[in-house]
């Protein structure tokens, strides 16, 4: 296996080239010409088709529309590798679209252009259909580039991610909304607000938006944040 595709080239797309061309030559197809440069293989999506694995890196909100438009189109021993940041709903929709002869692995990065580190990063793995034995060989690939792998299945990761992931964009909006100003007089806990508003307000809205959106527990961890905020502020009377 001496290349792969890759589908979707935002922000999260592009990293996911940089990484993968370290090993292998790397097709891509984006629906947006303004995401595509000349250093990066564009090609039709029939052409990028045709690669045994084939990444997803699409904004969640689409991912329906995209599962619907593959499902005739994705014939042989094909690897589906989808890479969202909720991990219940896109796992559904690849059952739900694509042939059963398509192996299936569901990921999260848990990094992003922002955040991503050469050692230390972590991604979420989870093994959905692996009738074709790679699996394994991504598990490797990715640990060979220094990202600490997570074997969890999609729904742990959801639970898990509405309290860690959809907290921290939460808060990091709503701070961001609030508003903030550096002073000369910023205490270490400050200045750590500063960096998660700077980190997450970076990722577009629409990522924002999907992350609460998509996953299936968010409504429940609202709800207790909105309780424990009410509960600390009303001691203070």
């Amino acid at each position: 296996m001496n290349k792969v595709g890759i589908i979707g080239f935002g922000r999260f797309g592009n990293l996911l080239y940089e990484i993968l061309k370290k090993g292998f030559e790397v097709e891509v197809f984006d629906i947006n010409p303004d995401n595509q440069t000349e250093s990066v293989d564009f090609l039709p999506l029939e052409d990028v088709l045709k690669n045994d694995t084939i990444f997803l890196a699409v904004p969640i909100r689409d991912f329906e529309k995209l599962m619907k438009d593959l499902s005739g189109k994705v014939v042989g021993n094909k690897t589906i590798v989808d890479v969202c940041s909720v991990k219940v709903y896109p796992k559904d929709m690849m059952l739900k679209y694509l042939p059963a002869d398509s192996d299936i692995i569901a990921t999260h990065p848990l990094f992003g252009p922002d955040s991503f580190q050469e050692r230390g990063s972590v991604m979420m793995m989870e093994k959905v259909r692996d009738a074709h034995d790679r699996y394994d060989f991504w598990k490797s690939y990715f640990e060979s580039q220094n990202i600490i792998i997570e074997e969890i299945s999609c729904d742990e990761h959801d639970m898990i991610a509405a309290k860690s992931q959809g907290l921290t964009h939460l808060i990091g909006r709503v701070i961001d909304d609030f508003g903030t100003q550096k002073t000369n007089i910023d205490t270490v806990g400050y200045q750590a607000l500063h960096k998660l508003v700077s980190q997450t307000c970076n990722d577009s809205w629409e990522l924002f938006e999907d992350i609460q959106r998509f996953n299936p527990y968010t409504k429940t961890m609202i709800s207790d944040l909105n309780n424990s905020f009410k509960k600390i502020v009303n001691s203070l009377d």
